[in-house]
């Protein structure tokens, strides 16, 4: 659930000859240009708290070309978005949500305003609210173009593939990044994701007349995507807002965990992808502060030397190799390599180490959740068990009627297998994802909306090999392709496993924009 992409430092002068708006900074790594701001004092959702929103940067397409080709992977996004047919003028917007007990929140994100002469650049023009991927930088920030910013690649893909061909960018920061005093991040809460999503697009809107962009205003159509946890966001957003009556024109969740339940189920059994020794403390964190009941103390669920400030360990403002480095995470170790001894062998069986080279990544010494709960979960897996877990060969099923363990209660309780959705959605993921899993995620939603009329639901594996009898998404599909071969010259399979999940953002995203063209 991690897009975290590396790149190149350029020298501080060349980046304000990039065609940045300003080079004078700000605390937050980003420019300013606005001086004049309405700013309001109201808690309402969806208010923002300066109106106009700042304009940080201004890009014409060259410009965005040329810091976009800043990025380690640069030219691989620069491919797979196509001609930047626009400039875009990046907005931080500040504004009013609840946190996953429903309290008021200020939070920030971003507003992409495409710029330029070109009919596609001005006028009504359709909006894409964007989930972001998982990060574990607190100061996360889509807005800031600094070089050093945690969120630049993301940032940058977004405006390369959606922005600069002419769609309206708002994606948030989410509670809990960048300024947000939450103490914790509400991570795969879908209901408060879906809030702060829709809020950031209530305070978009209202800042349409008053910005720079000339002549932008709404087309009236309305897209949703987001990468990773962002996908699950993004569904649960799409449902969130059938659910309330308001349309969305499509959506376009990637490589998410749509099938909450079913997926912490295999990652407990033996499935342990990649960062999940991140992923825990957050899920645990985020379970037990918005609903309570998985744990009395923290030393329950973690081993006694990790359980000390896990809390609050993430996200941070230390590198995740400097929490390795520091002894407050183990680097690949969720569960211990001495399999339990419950007395039960068909229970044992599931708990032991897997030999698939990825999942057996997961298991070692020090690690970092406890036996005792792993079994206590487990257990319960196999008591009230989820029928896309213990029968995979037959059709996906909604999450068990009951559940006996509060992390799997949570879970169930933010698994998306609960909705039909009436406008169009494409998924689209890899198939050996080694992070996010595709089968019990991607196809078990697949399977779960069989029944909806034809072409209400499509799913692209972006990794399945172009025929001449299956040309859909050709191109994207053929620069996957050519991009894993590229990784594996360079590394071996072990730089394909590592890079996969985020070299699947970025040609997914393209996908999500055609798909979107074709409805525009």
């Amino acid at each position: 659930m991690v897009v975290s992409m590396s790149f190149r430092i350029l020298p501080a002068a060349l980046v304000c000859s990039l065609g940045l708006a300003a080079c004078s900074g700000n605390d937050d790594g980003t420019t300013t240009t606005n001086t004049t701001a309405v700013v309001s004092a109201s808690d309402s959702r969806g208010t923002l708290l300066e109106n106009p929103p700042r304009r940080v940067a201004s890009l014409d397409s060259a410009a965005a070309l040329d810091l976009l080709l800043t990025l380690a992977n640069g030219q691989s996004i620069r491919d797979a978005a196509g001609p930047l047919s626009c400039g875009i003028d990046f907005h931080r917007i500040e504004y009013w949500t609840v946190d996953s007990l429903k309290k008021p929140i200020a939070v920030s994100g971003v507003l992409m305003a495409p710029t330029g002469s070109a009919a596609v650049c001005n006028g009504a023009r359709p909006i894409v609210v964007y989930a972001h991927g998982t990060s574990f930088d607190k100061s996360y920030n889509l807005a800031s173009t600094s070089l050093s910013s945690a969120a630049l690649t993301e940032s940058l893909l977004m405006a390369a593939v959606f922005a600069a061909r002419g769609y309206v960018v708002v994606a948030p920061n989410y509670v809990g990044y960048d300024k947000s005093n939450n103490v914790f991040h509400p991570y795969l809460i879908a209901e408060q994701s879906a809030s702060d999503m829709i809020d950031a697009l209530t305070a978009s809107r209202k800042a349409f007349g008053k910005i720079q962009a000339s002549g932008l205003s709404d087309s009236g159509k309305l897209f949703l995507t987001g990468y990773s946890q962002g996908g699950h966001v993004a569904m649960a957003t799409h449902r969130a807002m059938q659910t309330a009556g308001q349309t969305v024109t499509a959506s376009v969740p990637m490589s998410g965990p749509y099938a909450v339940a079913a997926f912490l189920d295999t990652v407990v059994r033996a499935n342990v992808g990649f960062s999940s020794t991140f992923f825990m403390p957050m899920l645990t964190t985020s379970f037990q502060k918005t609903y309570g009941g998985l744990y009395t103390a923290t030393a329950d669920v973690f081993e006694d030397r990790y359980a000390s400030g896990i809390e609050a360990l993430l996200p941070s403002s230390s590198s995740t190799d400097d929490l390795v480095s520091q002894g407050k995470l183990p680097e690949k170790a969720l569960f211990s390599d001495t399999t339990p001894v419950t007395g039960d062998a068909s229970l044992d069986a599931l708990l032991s180490k897997p030999t698939d080279r990825i999942y057996s990544q997961g298991f070692g010494n020090p690690n970092l959740v406890r036996n005792s709960f792993r079994v206590a979960v487990a257990r319960d897996s196999v008591s009230n068990p989820d029928g896309a877990v213990s029968s995979p060969q037959r059709p996906a099923v909604p999450t068990a009627t009951t559940t006996g363990h509060p992390f799997r209660t949570a879970a169930k309780t933010n698994d998306l297998r609960n909705w039909q959705p009436t406008n169009p959605v494409l998924l689209c993921g890899g198939n050996a994802d080694p992070t996010v899993n595709f089968g019990i995620n991607t196809t078990t939603m697949q399977t779960y909306w069989a029944s909806l009329p034809a072409g209400r639901v499509t799913v692209l594996d972006i990794d399945k090999v172009t025929t001449t009898t299956d040309q859909a998404y050709a191109s994207q599909r053929d620069g996957f392709a050519s991009a894993k071969r590229n990784l594996e010259r360079s590394g071996g399979q072990s730089s394909v496993d590592s890079s996969y999940h985020t070299t699947v953002a970025i040609y997914c995203s393209s996908v999500a924009r055609e798909f979107f063209d074709r409805l525009r």
